[in-house]
């Protein structure tokens, strides 16, 4: 499945008003920037026979910033991350803070071991994986024709 972003120009608007700059403004990129967006990780989900594997794009976080934890078969991953930059022994007319933060929550399925749960940060991917429990693992056997 591909994902595509709408552009809502000009261009595509049958009638041109003053009042799609005004909603532009409001509710496009004027006001909100990147930088001010609420922003949440892609993440890729694939089912293996022995466990689940659940990828998170978390670039530019570290891994002390990342919480992970479950509850009642509710895997949840937050972060929080906020950085200050100070310039000393200078006059200061502009300072910028960032701050970040997100949660994802996954209900796991009936077959997920919760108490199997293993986490990794590598380049600016959170890998979980959640091993399957014993009897939901699928049995591969040779039948016999008789």
């Amino acid at each position: 499945m591909a994902l595509v972003k709408f552009n809502n120009s000009r261009n595509l608007a049958p009638v041109y008003t003053p009042f799609n700059d005004l909603f532009d403004t409001f509710f496009g990129e004027g006001i909100i920037g990147d930088k001010a967006l609420i922003k949440v990780p892609a993440v890729n989900i694939a089912e293996t026979d022995d466990k689940y594997e659940i990828d998170l794009a978390v670039p530019g976080l570290k891994k002390e910033d990342i919480k992970i934890s479950i509850e009642e078969n509710v895997l949840s991953v937050s972060a929080e991350s906020k950085e200050e930059i100070k310039e000393e022994n200078k006059k200061v007319s502009r300072r910028e803070f960032n701050y970040s933060s997100f949660k994802r929550t996954f209900t796991l399925p009936e077959a997920a071991n919760a108490n199997s749960i293993e986490a990794k940060y590598v380049d600016g991917v959170l890998k979980i994986e959640v091993a399957k429990k014993e009897d939901a693992k699928i049995q591969a056997r040779e039948i016999n024709i008789v």
